[in-house]
């Protein structure tokens, strides 16, 4: 995964627990993607100063998510969502072919809700 998503990504899920001033600096860099001087420039700060923030947030939110592992099991869950969907559109296929029950068609119809539920 590109550093830049999954920053994004850790930050979604982390984002609250840094400082002000990390959560400030981070969306400047990461959302706005302004460049350490510019936020150095806008800040009022040293470029390198604007750089030991971010690298600073940047390992807090690794070392929350070494810790926690929420985005790694968020990430697992859509891979076994889009499964459990290819599950059953292959489902509803056999029972196009073969069964022709409407039992089987309301199930699979509910539970394609839910899986779009579980994608929001």
């Amino acid at each position: 995964m590109d550093k830049t998503v999954r920053m994004a990504l850790l930050y979604d899920f982390y984002g609250e627990l840094l400082t002000e001033r990390q959560r400030e600096i981070f969306s400047l860099y990461y959302d706005e993607n302004l460049t350490l001087s510019e936020i150095a420039e806008n800040s009022g700060v040293s470029r390198q100063a604007v750089r030991d923030l971010v690298s600073k947030s940047e390992t807090a939110l690794e070392e929350i998510e070494r810790k926690t592992k929420l985005l790694e099991r968020f990430e697992q869950m859509n891979v076994d969502i889009d499964r459990v969907a290819s599950c059953v559109r292959e489902i509803v296929a056999l029972n196009d072919s073969a069964f022709r029950s409407e039992a089987l068609s309301g199930l699979c119809d509910r539970i394609g809700v839910l899986i779009e539920r579980m994608k929001q």
